[in-house]
């Protein structure tokens, strides 16, 4: 298969100084979801948005490559790279209240999409945009064309934002954490639909996520983080059964399990996050 995304030792630091992105390298296959999954504060996210381009100010790519479809992200001119989002990398954001424009009714802003990337009229895209609304389960998608984000339910209005990210037929789709503001129940609907959308569209997946259950729900591939740094890469099946790494199985140990609902929660050990921030501390040393 090949590779959309080809990230290579990629860093990211503060301006000021300090790593948080320690020499990653990661491929994310055509028609593959692959996992980006690590504890709060692992370097995921902005991993993510160093794939969108969208980093804080504060912070900085200072070495690697993103590769995508043959190119470096990281050497594209700013015009090339606008027109690459939306168009051929398309976001799910994790927030589906903050994600939409409350100012703006969902019809125009699912039909900007499609008018903007795919040069339809405004009859084509309408019609389309009814269409991918339908295409999420969204019941009375043409009354819900004409309303608001407000209106909306979070559910619904992160089936609008899937919809929106899948419009324009992208080859790669980084959805980062999408059912983290979500209820257990609209979760677990939220991640069966992304999957249904990605085999339909044959879309290459990057997901960030923090919970092990998750992953081994939607993705092929997985890759665990902690500090910024790689701790533990492979296929779903083989990592959920014989993860190697101490890290991997604690996280495995920590997620609750529904059929053992009365089983204490096993948090992660203190001795494997020292073992792993001392690592981190080496590779700053030997790369100031």
């Amino acid at each position: 298969m090949s590779a959309i995304l080809d990230i290579r030792d990629l860093r990211v630091t503060l301006r000021r100084g300090g790593h948080l992105v320690r020499d990653v390298s990661l491929s994310v296959n055509a028609g593959e979801v692959h996992g980006l999954v690590g504890e709060s504060g692992a370097g995921k996210t902005m991993i993510a948005r160093a794939v969108l381009g969208i980093l804080p100010d504060a912070v900085k790519v200072s070495g690697g490559k993103i590769g995508f479809r043959g190119d470096d992200l990281l050497q594209l001119a700013p015009k090339r790279f606008r027109a690459l989002l939306g168009r051929e990398i398309a976001l799910i954001p994790q927030d589906p209240l903050t994600g939409l424009n409350p100012a703006r009714r969902i019809s125009a802003q699912m039909t900007d999409m499609l008018r903007h990337h795919l040069g339809q009229s405004r009859q084509e895209a309408r019609a389309n945009a009814l269409r991918l609304l339908q295409e999420v389960q969204i019941r009375d998608a043409g009354q819900v064309l004409d309303r608001y984000p407000h209106e909306l339910s979070g559910g619904m209005r992160q089936r609008v934002l899937i919809a929106i990210a899948f419009s324009a037929e992208p080859s790669l789709i980084v959805a980062d954490e999408p059912t983290t503001a979500l209820d257990v129940t609209v979760q677990k609907q939220i991640l069966r639909l992304i999957r249904q959308m990605q085999e339909r569209h044959g879309t290459a997946v990057l997901f960030v996520t923090h919970d092990l259950g998750v992953v081994a729900k939607v993705c092929h591939q997985v890759t665990v983080l902690h500090t910024g740094q790689v701790v533990e890469q492979g296929g779903i099946a083989e990592i959920m059964s014989t993860g190697a790494a101490p890290f991997t199985r604690a996280l495995m140990g920590a997620t609750p399990r529904y059929d053992q609902p009365a089983d204490a929660l096993h948090p992660v050990p203190a001795h494997i996050h020292r073992e792993l921030l001392a690592a981190a501390r080496r590779f700053d040393e030997a790369n100031p």
